[in-house]
């Protein structure tokens, strides 16, 4: 380990109370200077704000996943006045996004609810000056890019993107960031998109409690196995893993605007 990290996408409120300490408690141990802790829904905004009150090193952003029922207006209305009211303090408007799987499974979902929830979100993002964390992989990528330039949105976060090369094109066209996930060790997907992806457009991630295969097999997920996917980007860029992390660093930094 040569330099600290930063999880760019982690749903800490997600893991156990037990499991949330543990990884707080091991942060300072593992070079973890902080974790981006995105948001499902209110509640979910609700504990993470919590998380940050108790660690400086958790860095709250609200949104509402894409990948379940719709909220009722009452609570996108609770959602939209906590973000104006801890507008000081969150760093980003996120998750948020297009119902990917969810349509998968119910392919009678209708799609444009969803649609004018994410373009909510984006308005605020704008207005609030605020990056923009998203769910929006395959073809789904397309129709957030059409939003996104709609409203010229400079600082948009695609966590775990995977998509056609004509896409990943697009994203490079507007420098917009990806973040890559543990799987990267193991999903010869993910190491093409690296292979493509400029260094300075990237993050790392784990999008824990989600779990991972292979060499994470039966493991909580931790950020600490971020150290794991940088020195597989090192492989796949053929660079030194100390050129990884600081490039890492300093992309999540600089584009949260963290005060780390």
């Amino acid at each position: 380990m040569t330099y600290p990290i930063i999880d760019a996408h982690i749903h800490l409120d997600m893991y156990t109370e037990l499991q949330q300490h543990k990884i707080l408690n091991e942060m300072n141990a593992e070079g973890v200077e902080a974790l981006i802790s995105v948001s499902n829904h209110y509640q979910s905004a609700l504990t993470n704000i919590k998380l940050s009150a108790m660690n400086q090193g958790v860095k709250t952003a609200i949104g509402y996943h894409p990948e379940q029922a719709l909220p009722s207006d009452t609570e996108i209305n609770h959602l939209l006045e906590l973000i104006t009211n801890q507008a000081e303090d969150i760093i980003a408007i996120g998750e948020v996004g297009l119902p990917f799987y969810r349509r998968k499974e119910n392919q009678e979902l209708i799609l444009k609810p969803y649609i004018d929830l994410l373009e909510t979100f984006i308005q605020m993002s704008v207005k609030l000056d605020k990056p923009i964390i998203l769910h929006a992989i395959y073809e789904d990528a397309e129709l957030v890019l059409d939003l996104l330039e709609k409203y010229d949105v400079k600082k948009a976060h695609f966590h775990w993107f995977k998509g056609s090369y004509n896409t990943i094109q697009r994203l490079m066209g507007n420098n917009y960031m990806i973040s890559i996930t543990p799987d990267c060790v193991y999903e010869q997907e993910i190491q093409t998109i690296i292979h493509h992806y400029p260094l300075e457009l990237m993050m790392v991630e784990t999008d824990g409690p989600w779990p991972f295969e292979h060499p994470f097999n039966e493991e909580m997920t931790h950020p600490k196995m971020i150290h794991t996917s940088i020195q597989k980007i090192a492989e796949i860029k053929q660079l030194n893993e100390t050129t990884i992390y600081k490039a890492m660093y300093e992309n999540t930094k600089q584009f949260y605007q963290l005060d780390v």
